[in-house]
């Protein structure tokens, strides 16, 4: 088939894309902005119109869009002026994995490494939220097998048409609830619903939602199941080695409890068809994913780390992996570089959000990376009197040192000690100095 992407730059649209592509159909898509995402799909000879264009939507059969295009987007109103079948992603899903052998992965937080892990241990497809650093990108193909290892999105409800034969379940933590319209019962009934689809079901039973689903699963219970947890360094990356049930003992890249409970999760998923022992040689191939405890710089003076994390249960636990790491490495200064991801996330979860930096030197906040959402005023400096703050128009990236720049002025230069970079925005970019 003709199909067209509208937002192809987003990871789990150019996911999907790819993997199409690979099957063999005839792709193309359009996006606002250039980005590394679009010239490596123009690079796997994948049609990008930048920014959208009517002119883009010619004799294609099908048009799929992300979740944020609406139906005053130029290319939707082209494809429907045309007769041209329109989905949205979610909808798609329903088309492109309704045939499959699909590990779908789902949660609020772990799901990208959760996913990434599975994929390492076992063959198969994948569609993976980021970029793994085993195969360099977001999409494995293996034209020989029908699994496909995919992480699943509650985000617009869109895991519910992910056609699971495995339902993995990281956790089941409220998140993006603007689409659930704040329903709780209509958020818990989703997941219920996710899972019940599913032959085979793995989940974390101690999550408060998890541990009152009553049907066959197979459960992990960590503060019970885990245990030996010890974290050191393998030629200088980071590693933690866990006992897992009656299983013995595995080593996975990443450090901290987090990493332990989502390759147990995969773990106990794989079992279903494979032998442990495979399983415990397998997940050494796993080298973690980009944007997910991503060490962009690292010298015997100081390290930089870019991580994904933007709800406050991930940040929690990221910091206590980088309090390990930096003890291993040796660093006693600790900097974290916040870019709130959303006003309605960040003003939903202010809390957590003031208590999930506990145990950090110094804090610098960046403006919020606003997702198309009305600006909000938010008063950081109150909220988060209690630590060494520092507020912050963005950060800039020479060789050696991190720029902190207010006003367009560099108000503070960092060449020492341990800096982590938290948002789903483009501060990836910043700490990367891309940008």
């Amino acid at each position: 088939m003709k199909i067209h992407f509208i937002g192809i730059g987003g990871i789990g649209l150019s996911g999907l894309a790819k993997f199409l592509h690979f099957e063999g159909h005839e792709i193309s898509g359009s996006d606002l902005n250039e980005t590394l995402i679009t010239k490596e799909l123009q690079n796997m000879g994948i049609d990008v119109c930048v920014p959208h264009s009517k002119n883009a939507i010619t004799d294609q059969e099908l048009v799929i869009h992300s979740a944020i295009i609406k139906d005053t987007n130029i290319e939707y109103i082209e494809a429907k002026a045309k007769n041209i079948e329109v989905l949205a992603r979610r909808e798609s899903l329903l088309k492109i994995l309704n045939n499959k052998e699909v590990y779908a992965v789902a949660g609020a937080h772990g799901k990208s490494t959760t996913s990434s892990i599975l994929t390492a241990i076992m063959s198969g497809n994948a569609i993976v939220g980021a970029e793994s650093k085993d195969f360099k990108s977001n999409v494995r193909f293996d034209k020989d097998s029908n699994r496909v290892i995919f992480e699943a999105d509650e985000s617009d409800g869109s895991f519910l048409n992910s056609n699971p034969y495995c339902s993995i379940v990281t956790n089941a933590e409220p998140e993006h609830m603007e689409y659930y319209k704040y329903d709780y019962d209509r958020f818990y009934n989703s997941y219920k619903s996710f899972i019940d689809k599913a032959k085979i079901r793995v989940i974390n039973a101690e999550d408060d939602y998890l541990s009152t689903y009553v049907g066959e699963a197979i459960r992990l219970y960590p503060s019970k199941d885990i245990k030996n947890i010890n974290y050191l360094l393998i030629d200088d990356e980071p590693h933690t080695n866990f006992t897992l049930k009656d299983l013995g003992e595995f080593s996975v890249w990443g450090f901290g409890e987090h990493i332990a409970l989502d390759a147990s999760l995969a773990i106990l998923a794989s079992l279903e068809s494979m032998d442990v022992e495979d399983i415990r040689k397998n997940i050494l191939s796993f080298k973690g994913i980009k944007k997910r405890f991503d060490i962009v710089k690292k010298d015997s003076k100081s390290i930089f780390i870019d991580d994904y994390a933007h709800h406050p249960t991930e940040i929690k636990a990221t910091i206590s992996s980088v309090k390990e790491y930096a003890k291993l490495k040796k660093f006693d200064q600790i900097t974290a570089v916040w870019q709130p991801h959303k006003y309605s996330r960040t003003i939903d979860n202010m809390k957590e959000f003031v208590n999930c930096f506990k145990g950090i030197d110094k804090l610098i906040i960046l403006p919020v990376y606003a997702v198309g959402e009305k600006e909000q005023n938010i008063d950081f400096k109150k909220e988060f009197s209690e630590y060494n703050l520092l507020l912050a128009d963005c950060i800039s990236r020479d060789e050696n040192s991190l720029n902190i720049l207010k006003d367009t002025k560099i108000v503070q230069n960092i060449n020492d000690g341990l800096v982590i970079g938290f948002g789903a925005g483009d501060i990836t970019n910043q700490i990367r100095g891309l940008s």
